[in-house]
Formats: C-alpha cells, sequence, structure tokens
C-alpha cells in the first residue's frame, strides 16, 4: 500500500502532460502510485501515458471508453486508488521539487489527520510567478491537527482539491465524490474540510497553478457556468444530511454568494444574453439558503443586497462606475508621481549649482536595503579615522532600523536623497546610483562591489542572456564611467574588474572592509551572536547560503534541509539565508533549521557559525578569511554554467571539501571529513590565493587612501599571523589550535 495516491485526470493536455507526469515520478519520495485517467482525450495524450506506464511500474493507466468530464475522471481515479492518501493534480499543473516528502513529514508530524492543505503558486506563460495570497492562513503555528472551527479562515485559501492531501479513508467514509459540470471541486472540498475531524497545514509552495495563456475552462464563455447552482445544492443538501454540520451554513452562504458575484463580475464567462437569468438565478439561491449569522463587509455588502433583490442593471452601473473610478484614481495617481518627479529633479538641479560640501559623505548597499556590507564598513571607519566629515546612509523606510547611530538616514527619491547626492563630496555604494546622478567635478565616487568573482560578471554577461535579463550594457559602461575607485580583494578579482568593467577608476587592492570584523571580534563577541539567533549550545551550526540560480523562474533550495538534519542528528543546527533577490525565506520553518534571511549582516551570520555550506557564491571568499571549515555542494554545476557561468571551476580549486550530492553532503559531515586535515589544506591553499589583504585594516586604508590623501599606509599583517576569532565548537574542540585574541569588539546588528 502505498503512501500516497497521486490522480491526474488527462483531457487535451498533451503539450503540457510530460512535464506533470515528470514532476510526480522524480519527486525525492518515491512512496506512491500514479493514476493517469485518460479522459478519451482526442489527442496523443494516451500515448504519452503508455510511455510512461512503459517505463515506470508506479504509474498506472486508465482508460475510459467516453469522455465524462473533469469530476467523473477523478472519481474513476479514485475507485482504484490503494494509497494512504489522495493526491489530485490537474495534468497541466505539476509539483514543486520534494512536496511529497514535505507532505509525508508534516502527515507523520501531525498526527495522519484527515485533511492536510498545503500551498500552491499560479506560474504564468509570461514566466512570472505569483504565490497563493493568503499563504499566511497555512501557517504551521499553533496546534496540529485541529478541526475547521478552530482555524475558520482555511476557507479563504482557493477551493480546489488539488491542494489537499486527503486520507483515502476518510473520503470514503465521508462519501466525498465529484459531480458532472463546472465546479465540480466545490461540492468536494467543502464537505472535507467541515466533516474532517483532524485537519493540518503545510506552509510550502507543493503545487505550481499554470495559467494558461489561452485553454483555461473557466475562462471559457458558456452557459455551462450556471453549474455553480447545481453545485451549491450539493454542498446545502450534504450539510442537511448532517446536523453536525448546520453550524456552517452561515459561512457557506456567504462564499456562495461571493462566488456567483465573481463569475457575473468576470467578462468573458457568461454569454452576454444569459446574464439577467444568472442573476435571477443567483437571487433565487440567496432566498433559498439566506442564513444570517456571519458579519458581511461594507463592499461585499453592497453586492449581496444587489444579488438579494436581482438589480442586474444597477449592478452593472455600479460595476462600471467603479471601473472607471479605478481608472480616474490611476491616472491620477500616474500624473502626481510625474509632477512629484519632476520637482524633484528641478531640486536637484539647483542643488547641483551650490557648492560642494566636503565634510559630507553618503553611502548606500543593496539598492536601498540597509546598512551594511563594504560600505557599512567604510561608514564606521569614515567616522573613527575621518570624524570631521559627516556622514548619511541611504535606506528604504523598511530598512532604516538597520542603520547604526551615527550616519543620518535617508530615504531613496526625498529631496534629502537628491540634496546628498549633489552636494557630498564622497559618495560610495556596492552598486551603481540612481542612473539620474550627474557626477560633479571634486566629488569623490567610492565603487565597493560586493564580492569576490567567481560568476560572470559586466561585459561578460552579454553572451549571457539567462543571467544579464535586461541590462542595459551601455548604461552600466555610464555608471562604470562615473568611479574613481574601485576596492578589489585579490589579485583575480582585479583582473576580472578592469576587463568586465572598463573605465578610467583606480583599484585599491586592499581587501574587502566588511571582513574586518573576522580578524577583530572575541570569542564574547561569538557567544552572543549565538544567543541572539537561538542556537542551542554545544551544536553545530553550519551557515547554509546557496547563491541566485539564473536559470530557474523560481527559487527553491537546492538541499532538502529537513532530510539531512535528520541523517545528521540533533547536534546539528543550519542557519538557512537565502539569495537578497529572493525575498523570501530559503525554506520553511523546522526543527533545526533557523531561518536567517532577513537577518541584516551576513557577517554576523557568519561569525555566529561553525561552518560554511554553499555553491557558487562569493559568500565562501568572505568566509575563508575566519580559517572556518567550507563546503561547496554543486549538484547542479552543468546547469549553472551554461546560464551564468564561472571564472574557474570551485571543484579543481576548493577551499574544502566538494559534495556533489545531498548525499554526499551528509556523509561529508557525518564522517567529520567537514573539518579534517584535507579540508584544512585545502582552505589553506584557498587563503593564500584570495584573502592576502583582509587583515582587519582594510577600511582604514581605504579612509586613509581615499580621504586623508595618505600613500603611506599600514603594513598587511600576514596570513600566518593573522588570528580570526574561533567558533563556538572550535573553542571547545580540542582539534582546535587558534588561540584566541585579547581585546573586544562590541558586537551589534550592523556587524
Amino acid at each position: 500500500m502505498p503512501r500516497f495516491s497521486v490522480i491526474v485526470p488527462v483531457y487535451k493536455v498533451q503539450a503540457y502532460l510530460h512535464e506533470c507526469l515528470e514532476s510526480v515520478l522524480s519527486q525525492s519520495y518515491g512512496d506512491l502510485e500514479l493514476i493517469v485517467v485518460d479522459d478519451r482525450s482526442p489527442d496523443t495524450c494516451g500515448e504519452i501515458i503508455d510511455e510512461f506506464a512503459a517505463r515506470d511500474t508506479r504509474v498506472r493507466a486508465v482508460r475510459l471508453p467516453e469522455n465524462v468530464g473533469l469530476g467523473r475522471a477523478r472519481n474513476a481515479g479514485t475507485a482504484r486508488a490503494t494509497g494512504d492518501y489522495l493526491v489530485f493534480l490537474d495534468s497541466d499543473d505539476t509539483l514543486t521539487p520534494d512536496a511529497l516528502r514535505a507532505m509525508a513529514d508534516r502527515l507523520k508530524e501531525t498526527g495522519d489527520p484527515d485533511v492536510l492543505v498545503y500551498d500552491y503558486a499560479r506560474t504564468y506563460w509570461d514566466g512570472r510567478a505569483e504565490r497563493n495570497k493568503v499563504a499566511e492562513q497555512l501557517t504551521e503555528q499553533g496546534p496540529a491537527p485541529f478541526r475547521l472551527a478552530d482555524r475558520p479562515g482555511l476557507l479563504r485559501v482557493l477551493m480546489v482539491a488539488w491542494n489537499k492531501a486527503v486520507r483515502r479513508e476518510f473520503a470514503e467514509h465521508a462519501r466525498l465524490t465529484f459531480p458532472p459540470g463546472y465546479y465540480e471541486d466545490t461540492p468536494w472540498t467543502y464537505p472535507a474540510l467541515m466533516a474532517a475531524e483532524s485537519i493540518a497545514t503545510l506552509d510550502r509552495v507543493c503545487v505550481h497553478y499554470r495559467q494558461r495563456r489561452r485553454g483555461n475552462i473557466l475562462s471559457t464563455t458558456s452557459r455551462r457556468h450556471f453549474d455553480v447552482f447545481d453545485q451549491y445544492d450539493r454542498v446545502f443538501a450534504y450539510i442537511a444530511d448532517r446536523p453536525g454540520l448546520v453550524r456552517w451554513r452561515p459561512v457557506l452562504f456567504r462564499r456562495m454568494i461571493d462566488h456567483f458575484t465573481t463569475i457575473f463580475a468576470k467578462q468573458d464567462r457568461l454569454p452576454r444574453d444569459s446574464r439577467a437569468e444568472f442573476l435571477r438565478r443567483a437571487r433565487a439561491h440567496y432566498r433559498r439558503y439566506r442564513t444570517p449569522g456571519v458579519p458581511v463587509p461594507l463592499r461585499a455588502r453592497i453586492r449581496h443586497t444587489l444579488v438579494h433583490l436581482g438589480l442586474q442593471r444597477t449592478y452593472r452601473t455600479l460595476q462600471a462606475g467603479t471601473t472607471l473610478r479605478r481608472r480616474v484614481l490611476k491616472h491620477t495617481a500616474k500624473l502626481s508621481r510625474a509632477l512629484r518627479a519632476a520637482l524633484l529633479q528641478t531640486h536637484y538641479r539647483v542643488q547641483l549649482r551650490l557648492p560642494l560640501r566636503a565634510d559630507r559623505a553618503v553611502f548606500g548597499a543593496y539598492w536601498g536595503r540597509g546598512h551594511g556590507c563594504n560600505p557599512g564598513a567604510l561608514e564606521a571607519a569614515f567616522r573613527t579615522f575621518a570624524p570631521q566629515v559627516r556622514t548619511a546612509w541611504i535606506a528604504a523606510p523598511e530598512h532604516q532600523h538597520t542603520v547604526p547611530p551615527g550616519p543620518r538616514p535617508i530615504a531613496p527619491g526625498t529631496a534629502a536623497y537628491w540634496t546628498a547626492l549633489a552636494r557630498s563630496k564622497y559618495l560610495v555604494n556596492n552598486v551603481n546610483f540612481d542612473r539620474r546622478l550627474v557626477k560633479r567635478p571634486g566629488q569623490v565616487l567610492v565603487q565597493t562591489q560586493h564580492g569576490t568573482p567567481l560568476k560572470r560578471m559586466g561585459l561578460d554577461l552579454q553572451e549571457r542572456p539567462a543571467a544579464a535579463r535586461d541590462t542595459d550594457f551601455a548604461e552600466l559602461l555610464r555608471g562604470v564611467d562615473k568611479w574613481d575607485y574601485l576596492l578589489s580583494a585579490n589579485r583575480h578579482t582585479t583582473l576580472t574588474w578592469e576587463r568586465v568593467y572598463p573605465g578610467g577608476y583606480e583599484i585599491l587592492e586592499y581587501g574587502y572592509p566588511r571582513n574586518d570584523v573576522f580578524q577583530r571580534a572575541t570569542p564574547a563577541d561569538v557567544a552572543r551572536l549565538r544567543e541572539s539567533l537561538g542556537i542551542p549550545r554545544d551544536t553545530v551550526a553550519i551557515l547554509y547560503a546557496p547563491t541566485h540560480r539564473d536559470y530557474r523562474r523560481t527559487q527553491s533550495c537546492p538541499l532538502d534541509l529537513e532530510r539531512v538534519l535528520r541523517r545528521l542528528g540533533p547536534r546539528f543546527v543550519v542557519l538557512a539565508r537565502g539569495h537578497y533577490w529572493q525575498g523570501a525565506p530559503l525554506t520553511r520553518r523546522a526543527p533545526g533549521i533557523i531561518d536567517v534571511s532577513g537577518h541584516p549582516s551576513v557577517e554576523s551570520l557568519c561569525l555566529a557559525s561553525d561552518a560554511l555550506v554553499s555553491d557558487y557564491s562569493s559568500i565562501m571568499f568572505d568566509y575563508a578569511n575566519l580559517d572556518r571549515p567550507i563546503v561547496v555542494h554543486s549538484s547542479d554545476r552543468e546547469a549553472y554554467e551554461a546560464a551564468r557561468g564561472t571564472y574557474f571551476d570551485v571543484r579543481d580549486f576548493p577551499p574544502g571539501a566538494i559534495a556533489r550530492s545531498e548525499d554526499e553532503l551528509i556523509d561529508i559531515f557525518a564522517t567529520g571529513h567537514w573539518r579534517g586535515s584535507r579540508s584544512a589544506q585545502l582552505r589553506a591553499s584557498f587563503r593564500e590565493r584570495f584573502c592576502l589583504y583582509d587583515d582587519g585594516r582594510v577600511a582604514e586604508r581605504v579612509v586613509r587612501r581615499v580621504v586623508l590623501g595618505e600613500t603611506e599606509l599600514p603594513p598587511v599583517v600576514p596570513l600566518d599571523e593573522r588570528r580570526p576569532v574561533p567558533s563556538a565548537t572550535d573553542a571547545r574542540s580540542p582539534l582546535a589550535t587558534v588561540p584566541q585574541p585579547s581585546g573586544s569588539l562590541p558586537v551589534t546588528d550592523s556587524l
């Protein structure tokens, strides 16, 4: 008996069926049967099903003698299911990688509930992806399993069968079947949730819901949309036969009217000559099933009243008025933005005519994301070594809490922002400033960059469209022409920058200021950071920081971190850090996984960890300055190389052990190779090549050279004389050989 019976009804989807079935059979959790129901499809879907059935014994093909529609095709698949849980998947949609494993783990964790509700994302034909807008209803916080009465907000999640795993025995006992006609999910999903004795949620995108450009059944103009009335008759009949469910009538009534008005409001669903009839049917259902008891928001209350009274013309008039109002507001907002932009540019032009302020410096990083990286370390050094210069920091309002006391926070696009750009002598950033920046005579622009280049950058992306996307290379070079100084961490970086960012700047091959903290922090600082992150004592903290995948439309975690931790045991925890472009947690929360994607300081995360696991991210070059173990996980080397490309194969010159698969990674940590003598030798060679200058005084040298004009700078401390702060486990381990440095450095969120 398999754990899952995945049921896929098939009709006229030959262009999408391969991808759908592959997404099921390639799951890392293989305890499944795939029941594919050919609903008498007139295209080549039958042949495709035969191909999959011939190559994989888990595929069970079901042939229907005539076309019966989506609902009855699902029933045919359900009748042949033998798995513990039913999982429905439409044949143009796909399961996300490791979705079934996540479901299986959550089911086990919550005691095999009747229903598991999981999340989905809409994927559009133009490449866009959009997660379910009410994903907060799927939070795993709080008791589980539960009943619908404990979490009625679940009824706001899309009422479809394919975002739920339902225990097969429960479905049989509750007599859940799909009816014929459109909206066949309605009489199945509402009863499933209302009748379930136990429900759990999985806060993870498990299905990619394809939004086809054309061919979506529910976007087809047809009288079959009238089927929705019969479907709600079935739901209310189900409740009438079960007195214990009567409490849900008011909620169901409101959801029904909302559904009717949604169909009526869609311009492409109902034939024009049937709209009045549809509203009359809706009014009849309103009067038949009206059940007060659930508050209705004002906006919805108006629509409910119009359905109650059957006022079609009034409804259409109000709808037209709402559309007109929306367009007017949109146009007004557009004009307002244009006027504001014009006024700000006028203000900027005026400021450009005023004298430069030699005692002002403005800093920014990552397009206004907050204080940090190389500009953050330089800003602190300005205040220490050039206190006569007043500093300001460009940060969006939601990131201004990261700005420490000292610099003045400035929001991008404000009058203060343009004043600072026009009149500050020193401009420092790790990306280009606004393209409208006019570089004045006497201004000094320091471009710090934000990493040693392993992946291809700058002009080298001209032949890599997947990575370049919509990069304007002419505009990029116009920005380069404004640079006065460009920081470099090592000779490899210098040679790369000169070629991919050709310009008249001066390269300062001093190292990266953001790495100074690694040489200056103390064990007490490390302990304080670990405590603030919630890292348990006597555990090994692995910082997992993969880079962005240019070849993927949606970013998913390359590793199943829950499986990794299950194999390694409770002595390990993972700090999961998503790339800053990702804008979302790297993985779902689970025991032993600490989501640090939103943490303002990656340097603090490096200090708090005992080892780094990464792939092609430049973080490995920075982390090597700590002289702590690094493991490279490169399972998709070929795909990454084809899309983005690298300057050298890190597997030929690694900073530590190499894992080509998830199992190899687990073995490296389980056997201790991650901090063995061979890994230490590889790391030492890596440091000699890429970490010659990061001795803790990089920011000081930059300030002395750029601001104070000094040419005799402090000498670089040799590698073998540096004493980076040890990790927490190294400090207690008999393998530790590096003595603890003296002195103390206050550690804050700006580290």
